[in-house]
C-alpha cells in the first residue's frame, strides 16, 4: 500500500449555510473515486450553524462558556482546576465537550456537530450527487489521550468506509491467531490528515489517497451506471458506491466495558461514598484467605497501635462461635478485632470504630463482604466480623 496525503487549500472561511460539497469540490477538482476526505469538524459545525454567542471576555464569558459546557455534557469524567473532561451526548470523552474558541470570532464558540456520522453521510452524498465521485468522508477533531502527552486528531464521524479494521481470527506469520486486534483505522487516517492540515494554516480538509481502492465494487461485482449522466467525472461508467457503514459510533466503547470511566480523584471519591454504606452480610462463598490477608496488610500501617486482627479459620472454633454469637452465619470465617487497652472512653471507641471501618473497606475492595457481630462470650475481642 502506498498512501498520499494531499491538502485542499483555498476553501476559505466557512459560514452558516455554506455548501461544503461545493466548497470542497471547487477547491479540489482533482478528487477521484476511493479518496478519503478528512474534514475538520469545525467547518462542518460552522456550515451547520453550531455556534453560540458569548461575551468577548471577562467573567461573563466564563459564565456563558460554563453554561454551554453544561448543556453539551452528558457526564462529568474528571475535573482538575479549570479543566473539565466530560462525556458528550455523542458518547465522546474529551476536554470541554469539544467546545472550541479558536479560528472563530472572539464573541462566538463552536460546538461539535449534532450528529457527526450524519454530517459525514450528507457530505458524501452531496459530493456523489453533484460531482459523480465516490469518496469516503471522515469528520475529525482533536483530542487528548490518557497516559500520553500531546494531542492528535480522531474521527467523530465517518461514511463510506468501516471505522474499525478487525484482524481477529487472522493468523500472523508465526502461526499465532490474533484474538484482540481491532485497528481504529479512521482515527489513524484522521491523524494522518492533520499532519498537513495544521491548526493555523487554514487548510481544513485533507485527502488521503491509496488506502481505499480507486473504485468501489458492489457486492455482486456488476457495474451499475447511474441514470442519465451518472458517470464519473472523467466520463467512465460509475461503480455503485459502497454503503455508508455504521459510522464512528462503532468507536464509542460501551459503558459496561469502560475500565476508565472516571478520573482518579473522582473514582476515589465514588469509592469513599460507597464505603459509607457498605453492604452488611458475608458472602455466599467462603472468603479467600489471601484476599483477607491483603486487606489486613492494606490497613496495618494506619490503624491505632493497639488494634489487632485475628483471623479464625479452625472449624471447631467457628462452631464455638456459632454457639456463642447470636446470628452467626454457618461456615463463615471470623475476624476478631481487639484493642489495647479495651476501649472504654469515647475517644478510644471512635478510634476503634474508625479502624473497624477501614478494615471493612479494605475487605470490600478485595471483594470480601462482611457483617459486624458482637464478640463471642468470654472473648477479649472488642468486635467480630463474619466473612
Amino acid at each position: 500500500m502506498r498512501l498520499e496525503i494531499l491538502p485542499v487549500p483555498g476553501i476559505g472561511d466557512v459560514t452558516e449555510g455554506d455548501d461544503l460539497a461545493v466548497l470542497i469540490g471547487t477547491a479540489a477538482p482533482w478528487l477521484r473515486d476511493g479518496d478519503v476526505l478528512v474534514v475538520t469538524s469545525k467547518i462542518v459545525s460552522k456550515a451547520e450553524g453550531r455556534l453560540v454567542d458569548v461575551p468577548a471576555d471577562g467573567p461573563e464569558r466564563l459564565a456563558a462558556r460554563d453554561e454551554v459546557l453544561a448543556a453539551e455534557t452528558a457526564r462529568v469524567v474528571a475535573v482538575r482546576g479549570q479543566t473539565r473532561i466530560v462525556q458528550t451526548h455523542h458518547g465522546f470523552v474529551m476536554a470541554t465537550a469539544g467546545i472550541d474558541a479558536s479560528n472563530v470570532d472572539k464573541t462566538r464558540l463552536v460546538l461539535l456537530p449534532v450528529d457527526p456520522d450524519a454530517s459525514a453521510r450528507s457530505l458524501r452524498a452531496a459530493l456523489r450527487d453533484r460531482y459523480r465521485i465516490d469518496v469516503a468522508v471522515i469528520i475529525s477533531d482533536t483530542m487528548g489521550r490518557p497516559w500520553r502527552n500531546g494531542l492528535t486528531d480522531v474521527a467523530l464521524g465517518v461514511a463510506g468506509m468501516a471505522a474499525i479494521r478487525d484482524h481477529r481470527g487472522e493468523v500472523d506469520p508465526y502461526g499465532n491467531e490474533l484474538q484482540l486486534t481491532q485497528m481504529a483505522v479512521v482515527d489513524e487516517l484522521a491523524g494522518a490528515g492533520e499532519l498537513i492540515k495544521g491548526k493555523c494554516d487554514q487548510v481544513p480538509v485533507a485527502v488521503v489517497r491509496g488506502y481505499l481502492p480507486a473504485t468501489s465494487p458492489p457486492a455482486d461485482g456488476d457495474l451499475d451506471p447511474r441514470p442519465s449522466d451518472g458517470n464519473r467525472r472523467d466520463g467512465s461508467p460509475a461503480i455503485r458506491p459502497v454503503d455508508d457503514g455504521v459510522g464512528a459510533a462503532a468507536l464509542v466503547r460501551e459503558s459496561a466495558l469502560d475500565l476508565f470511566s472516571l478520573g482518579t480523584a473522582e473514582a476515589m471519591a465514588a469509592g469513599l461514598r460507597a464505603a459509607a454504606t457498605l453492604a452488611d452480610g458475608p458472602g455466599e462463598a467462603p472468603a479467600d484467605p489471601a484476599a483477607v490477608d491483603r486487606a489486613i496488610a492494606a490497613v496495618a500501617e494506619v490503624v491505632a497501635p493497639g488494634t489487632t486482627f485475628t483471623r479464625i479459620t479452625d472449624d471447631e472454633v467457628r462452631a464455638g462461635l456459632a454457639a456463642t454469637v447470636d446470628g452467626w452465619p454457618t461456615g463463615a470465617t471470623a475476624l476478631l478485632l481487639g484493642t489495647a487497652p479495651t476501649p472504654v472512653d469515647q475517644p478510644d471507641l471512635v478510634r476503634f470504630g474508625a479502624d473497624l471501618h477501614r478494615l471493612r473497606i479494605a475487605l470490600a475492595a478485595e471483594g470480601v463482604p462482611s457483617t459486624l457481630l458482637p464478640p463471642p462470650t468470654g472473648s477479649i475481642a472488642s468486635a467480630c466480623l463474619a466473612l
